[in-house]
């Protein structure tokens, strides 16, 4: 693994902790400034909870391409964590090709992620 493939890797965490916790804080505003009456997400159209799950995501899959931590092989935590970016990043593109929705920078992450699993494959 090169240089370039932990400076993908790195940028890729970086963006989906922004993206969940970015996510995490919009949901405690919007439940704020409601006053618990209605938990529905009017920004994505998507209910509360979905969204905070998608954060979750973000947020686990990011943690799993940093942590240094081994659990069956070396490298493997990395090689899952960007398998589930990856996933989700493509059910965001169609759900925003079915929107009719500019799916380009969710594509370019989707590619990013699939340059961070082709680099850490074993060998």
């Amino acid at each position: 693994m090169n240089s370039l493939d932990w400076f993908a890797q790195l940028l890729l965490a970086g963006i989906f902790v922004f993206s969940g916790l970015s996510k995490i804080f919009a949901i405690q505003r919007r439940v704020k400034t409601t006053a618990h009456t209605s938990l529905s997400c009017t920004c994505s159209g998507m209910p509360c909870n979905v969204v905070l799950a998608i954060a979750l995501v973000e947020l686990t899959g990011a943690l799993a391409l940093i942590v240094p931590f081994n659990l069956w092989q070396p490298g493997i935590l990395p090689l899952l964590g960007a398998a589930g970016l990856a996933l989700l990043t493509l059910c965001a593109c169609i759900y925003h090709l079915r929107r009719h929705e500019s799916a380009a920078p969710i594509v370019a992450l989707f590619l990013l992620t699939l340059f961070v699993i082709i680099g850490r494959w074993p060998q």
